[in-house]
């Protein structure tokens, strides 16, 4: 094989979920949890400070919870993301609607792309996420190989 080998993260069967929702998508988002909650008790969860509360309430589960979004959760997660340490994001983002936070959210959702790890951020996309076979797998995330980058003259 020609070229840099890939680089492998292994997402185990029990996977870390980040979990996301604007104001006006945090009801969906609880709706969607609460139809998925023996899917989702399989798995480490984790979220924004406001999304978690509500999420723990709803499911009877543990949450680790982060800050508010506003308040640096967004950024909490994505440094998670780059730590390896986020298997899976569902972000049900609300389109219609500016957020204060917008430039942490878009560094979130760039994260989560930088480091090749599934997102969901419409309820029919979370929907085929959480009934893959690979969300109760161990599952081999191809890494981008960033050494070019990481070792280019500056």
């Amino acid at each position: 094989m020609n070229g840099p080998h890939p680089s492998f993260r292994v997402l185990q069967a029990r996977k870390r979920i980040a979990l996301i929702a604007h104001d006006h998508k945090k009801a969906e988002l609880i709706e969607w949890a609460v139809y998925n909650k023996a899917a989702l008790a399989r798995h480490e969860l984790l979220a924004t400070g406001t999304t978690g509360k509500l999420l723990e309430d709803a499911l009877d589960v543990p949450i680790k919870k982060m800050l508010s979004g506003p308040l640096g959760g967004d950024q909490q997660i994505g440094a998670r993301i780059a730590e390896g340490k986020v298997d899976v994001m569902i972000f049900f983002w609300d389109p219609m609607e500016a957020q204060p936070h917008d430039p942490d959210i878009k560094a979130l959702l760039r994260l989560a792309v930088v480091w090749n790890i599934p997102i969901a951020c419409d309820r029919a996309t979370a929907d085929f996420l959480m009934t893959s076979p690979l969300m109760n797998q161990e599952y081999q995330a191809i890494l981008p190989d960033y050494n070019m980058y990481l070792h280019r003259p500056l």
